[in-house]
C-alpha cells in the first residue's frame, strides 16, 4: 500500500493554495508601484493607484446592478484606459469579459450578443452605428453604457441611457474583491471565425489567462518597467494577453486608438517603447511610413508579429528601422501565441537563404505550454521529425481554452485523443522546430484576422450570375494575405468583378471582401470536389 504520509495532516487552506488568476498582477502593481504610469492615451496619464480604483469601481458598479459569476459583460471599444479597466474590473465582480471585433459587421455581432448572452454592452461612440444595428437585431436586451473618449472624442450617437464614467461613479474604488472562487472559472469569451459563417465562442479561464500572461512575459524577455505600445487589438484573443502580461511587470501601457505610421514614432521615441505586437500590416506601416512621420528609434524594440512569416526582405528593413522581429504562433483557443521562433544565434552567420528558411518556422513551445506536436490525426502518433511528413499541429496544457460555448460536439472532436488539435498542417524538423505548411479548412488570415474561405464562397453563390465560386488566399505585402475568388457564371450570366465585389461588400465584413476576382473553369477532381491548391499554386505564382 502507497505511503500517504505527505497528504495526511496536509490540506489546502486559504493559507496555502489561492486559485491563480491575472487579477493579482494589477493589486500587486498598486500595492507596490501606485504612483507609477500604468497608462497612456494622449494627453492622459493613469497611475497603478488609479488603475486599481477605476477596476474596483468598475467591478463594484457592475456587481451592484446584479452581475455575479458568469455573466457576460461585451464590450466594443477600441485600445483605450476603459479597454485595460474592463480586463480586470468585469472578472473582478466574477463576471465574463466578452471582447468584441471592432471590425465585424451588425449581424455578426448581434449573434455573439445573443450566443453569449450579453447582460452588457459598453460600447465607444466611434462604432454607435453597427453597435446599433446588433442591438436591433439581437435577442437580448443589454444594459447600454456608452463610453466617451476622454482625450479623443467622437461624435456617435448616444445608445443608452448611461455612460461609462457614470457607470463608474456608482463603484466604490475601495471595494474587496477576493478573486474567482475556482481558477477554471471563466475569466473571458473569444469569437473565432474558423470556418464557418457563425462563430465558435472560445472559453479561457483564470488559470489559463495567469500562465499564459506569465508565458508572454518569460517569452518575449519582458523587463520591469516596460512600455508596451497597443498596435494589437485588445479584442483579439483579449490582446493575446497581454493586458495582464504588461501589469504584471508593473509596466506601462500605451494607448494607440488608430494604428497610423506618425503615432507609433512619435508614441516609440517620447515613451521609449520596449515591445509592441501585431500582425504584418503592422510593419508594413512602420516600413511605409513619410519621412516626416519617421522618428528615431533610440533604443531596439522588441516586435512580436503571428500569422503568415515575415519575408527576408521585410525583416531586413525592420531591423534597419530599429526593430528586432520575433515570430510567434497560435490560435485563439490557446489563449494567443503559445509557439515562438526561439532564435538560436549561431544561425545569425547563416547565408541568407538558410537564414529566411529558419526564420519562417513557427517554432517552439512557450514555457507554460505542456505539450506541442505535429501528430497524425487519425493514428494520433507524432510524424517523424524529418521536415517532409506532414500532419496536424496539436497543443496540450494550462493555456489551451476551456471549451467552446454550447457546443459540446465541437469541444469533443477539438480534444479527441487527448490533445487539441489545431486543424492548422504542418511539418516537424529534426531539431524539433515546427513549422506549417497548410491551414485546413482553407482559412486565411489577412491583417491578423482569420476569413473563413466558406463564409466568402457563400456570399458569391447568393449573387444571381454565379454557378460556382471558390475562394482562396492570396499572398499579399501589406496583409499578408487577402481572399481571391475564383468564379463561374450561369450559362448566358454576365457579371463584372467590380459588381461582384461591391455584392460581397453588402453582406460581408470590409476586410472579408475579395480584393480580386478571376473568371474561369475551376480544376475539379474525377468525383467533381474542386482542387483549391491548384487555385492556390496559380495565385502564388
Amino acid at each position: 500500500m502507497a505511503s500517504r504520509i505527505f497528504d495526511e495532516g496536509l490540506d489546502k487552506t486559504p493559507a496555502n493554495h489561492q486559485p491563480l488568476t491575472p487579477l493579482v498582477f494589477l493589486e500587486r502593481a498598486a500595492d507596490v508601484a501606485p504612483d507609477r504610469v500604468a497608462v497612456i492615451h494622449g494627453t492622459m496619464r493613469q497611475t497603478y493607484g488609479d488603475l486599481r480604483a477605476r477596476a474596483h469601481r468598475l467591478a463594484s458598479a457592475l456587481a451592484g446592478r446584479g452581475l455575479s459569476r458568469g455573466d457576460t459583460v461585451a464590450v466594443l471599444l477600441a485600445n483605450t484606459p476603459a479597454m485595460i479597466e474592463c480586463h480586470y474590473g468585469v472578472p473582478m465582480c466574477g463576471a465574463v469579459l466578452n471582447t468584441l471585433n471592432t471590425r465585424l459587421d451588425a449581424a455578426t455581432l448581434a449573434f455573439i450578443l445573443d450566443h453569449g448572452e450579453a447582460k452588457v454592452l459598453i460600447t465607444d461612440r466611434e462604432f454607435a452605428a453597427v453597435a446599433a444595428e446588433a442591438l436591433a437585431l439581437a435577442t437580448v436586451k443589454p444594459l447600454v453604457v456608452d463610453y466617451d473618449d476622454p482625450v479623443f472624442q467622437q461624435t456617435g450617437a448616444r445608445l443608452g441611457s448611461l455612460d461609462y464614467e457614470a457607470l463608474l461613479a456608482e463603484g466604490d474604488p475601495d471595494a474587496r474583491f477576493d478573486g474567482p472562487a475556482d481558477e477554471w472559472d471563466a475569466i473571458s469569451l473569444n469569437y473565432t471565425s474558423g470556418t464557418t459563417s457563425n462563430p465558435k465562442g472560445v472559453v479561457y479561464h483564470h488559470r489559463g489567462a495567469h500562465l499564459l500572461a506569465l508565458g508572454n512575459v518569460v517569452t518575449c524577455a519582458m523587463p520591469k518597467h516596460a512600455v508596451y505600445l497597443w498596435t494589437l487589438p485588445m479584442f483579439h484573443c483579449n490582446g493575446w494577453c497581454f493586458p495582464w502580461s504588461v501589469s504584471a511587470v508593473a509596466g506601462t501601457h500605451v494607448c494607440l486608438r488608430q494604428v497610423r505610421a506618425a503615432p507609433i514614432y512619435e508614441a516609440i521615441a517620447e515613451h521609449r517603447v520596449t515591445h509592441m505586437s501585431g500582425a504584418p500590416i503592422v510593419m508594413s506601416i512602420i516600413l511605409g511610413a513619410k519621412d516626416e512621420e519617421k522618428r528615431a528609434v533610440a533604443a531596439p524594440v522588441t516586435f512580436l508579429t503571428a500569422a503568415a512569416p515575415p519575408p527576408e526582405a521585410v525583416l531586413s528593413a525592420m531591423n534597419a528601422a530599429g526593430f528586432s522581429v520575433t515570430h510567434l504562433y497560435g490560435l485563439t483557443e490557446t489563449y494567443g501565441p503559445a509557439v515562438v521562433n526561439e532564435w538560436n544565434s549561431d544561425w545569425d552567420a547563416l547565408a541568407a537563404g538558410d537564414w529566411a528558411t529558419r526564420k519562417a518556422r513557427q517554432g517552439v513551445r512557450y514555457l507554460l505550454l505542456d505539450g506541442l506536436d505535429v501528430m497524425d490525426p487519425d493514428t494520433m502518433e507524432p510524424v517523424p521529425a524529418d521536415g517532409t511528413t506532414i500532419g496536424e499541429v496539436m497543443f496540450r496544457g494550462n493555456v489551451v481554452m476551456k471549451g467552446y460555448l454550447k457546443n459540446r460536439a465541437a469541444t469533443a472532436e477539438a480534444f479527441r485523443g487527448g490533445w487539441f488539435h489545431s486543424g492548422d498542417l504542418g511539418v516537424k524538423h529534426p531539431d524539433g522546430y515546427l513549422q506549417l505548411k497548410d491551414r485546413s479548412k482553407d482559412i486565411i488570415i489577412s491583417g491578423g484576422e482569420n476569413i473563413s474561405s466558406i463564409e466568402v464562397e457563400d456570399a458569391l453563390y447568393k449573387h444571381p450570375a454565379v454557378a460556382n465560386a471558390a475562394v482562396v488566399a492570396k499572398p499579399d505585402d501589406k496583409w499578408g494575405e487577402t481572399p481571391c475568388a475564383f468564379v463561374e457564371l450561369k450559362p448566358g450570366a454576365e457579371a463584372t468583378a467590380e459588381e461582384l465585389i461591391a455584392w460581397c461588400r453588402e453582406k460581408l465584413a470590409h476586410y472579408k471582401v475579395p480584393r480580386h476576382i478571376v473568371f474561369a473553369e475551376l480544376p475539379r477532381t474525377s468525383t467533381g470536389k474542386i482542387q483549391k491548391f491548384k487555385l492556390r499554386d496559380q495565385v502564388k505564382g
